[in-house]
């Protein structure tokens, strides 16, 4: 490798640490939003939920606002996490394919490991939130619509 190819190799090492951080992160974020999302649903099965729009209050503009800033943080890891995991994946490989060229199996094994660690908990934290934002969007716009009917029957 000349020194340009070594100084991005070297550089793109670097971002492993706060990408792995990153899934962690998202993972657990994803882990608390599902233990969330299950009381949620337990509350709107015994019908003792109180919405979140109740409070909102205003044209069906800011209703809908207040519905996009409370799917926020689901949409973004749902949608960034594969990203993160990809990059996670794609990090150790240079040093798994440096080890394979050497026949060194244990380093390209410890390699892999971490890449296909890193993909595997970045897609369950995308499955998580991907599956808790839909549902939750579907209720909010049904909460949204009952909201309007009740505003064109006052």
């Amino acid at each position: 490798m000349n020194d340009f190819e070594l100084g991005l190799f070297e550089v793109s090492r670097l971002f492993l640490v706060p990408i792995l951080a990153l899934i962690a992160g998202s993972l657990a974020y994803a882990l608390v939003a599902l233990g969330m999302f299950l009381v949620e649903a337990v509350q709107r099965g015994r019908g003792a939920y109180r919405s979140v729009l109740d409070g909102a209050a205003g044209h069906s503009d800011d209703l809908e606002l207040a519905i996009m800033k409370r799917l926020e943080w689901l949409r973004i890891v749902s949608r960034t996490a594969p990203m993160l995991g990809l990059v996670a994946t794609m990090i150790p490989m240079g040093p798994a394919l440096l080890a394979l060229s050497r026949g060194d199996a244990g380093s390209v094994g410890e390699n892999l490991v971490v890449a296909f660690s890193a993909v595997i908990l970045a897609l369950v934290a995308a499955s998580i939130t991907f599956f808790i934002l839909t549902i939750r969007r579907r209720w909010l716009l049904e909460e949204l619509r009952a909201a309007e009917r009740a505003r064109e029957a006052g």
